[in-house]
């Protein structure tokens, strides 16, 4: 009788090995009949292909911004602000960003205000404009403090006062 289960065996083994063979590779289906990407739960899909990011959503990723940094969502999505922090120089700059996540947007503020958890810091970024933009506006904050020149990931917060209204986002490198 084991000579009739052994062919079994091996065939049931044949076809558990194809099976699995050709599901390697494949992507898993994207369902857009919802408009809902299934990758990025913080991205929809339209019909048209188009994509929105949706700052609705607590948590949604952002990618590193062009500058290298950590970028933070402020208010829904209307502004981005890139944090990047340069250890050996003990520095950190903020970049205020539109809605693109890419493009320098200058702002009315003297100073926005960068909190760090670990080790526990809190200190102004200073405006220092870019070249080219408006007299009393900057989209570039800088600070400095010996507390950045600690080597790890950051976790935090930046916020501003804009046009009297306060905006703040959370970052986590």
């Amino acid at each position: 009788m084991n000579h009739k289960i052994f062919p079994i065996a091996l065939l049931i083994a044949a076809l558990v090995t194809f099976s699995i063979g050709c599901n390697e590779g494949s992507d898993p289906p994207d369902d857009n009949s919802t408009g809902v990407n299934t990758t990025d739960p913080g991205e929809h899909v339209h019909a048209d292909g188009s994509v929105h990011k949706n700052h609705s959503e607590e948590g949604h990723a952002h990618g590193p911004g062009p500058h290298g940094g950590t970028i933070v969502d402020w208010g829904g999505g209307k502004y981005h602000v890139e944090f990047v922090v340069d250890h050996d120089e003990q520095k950190a700059t903020a970049f205020v960003l539109g809605s693109d996540e890419k493009t320098p947007t200058p702002i009315d503020a003297a100073e926005i205000t960068l909190v760090i958890n670990d080790p526990s810091l809190s200190f102004a970024l200073k405006a220092s404009p870019l070249e080219g933009e408006g007299e009393g506006k900057s989209s570039r904050f800088i600070g400095e403090h010996e507390g950045l020149g600690v080597v790890r990931e950051y976790e935090g917060s930046l916020s501003g006062l804009l046009d009297g209204t306060p905006y703040s986002g959370t970052f986590k490198e």
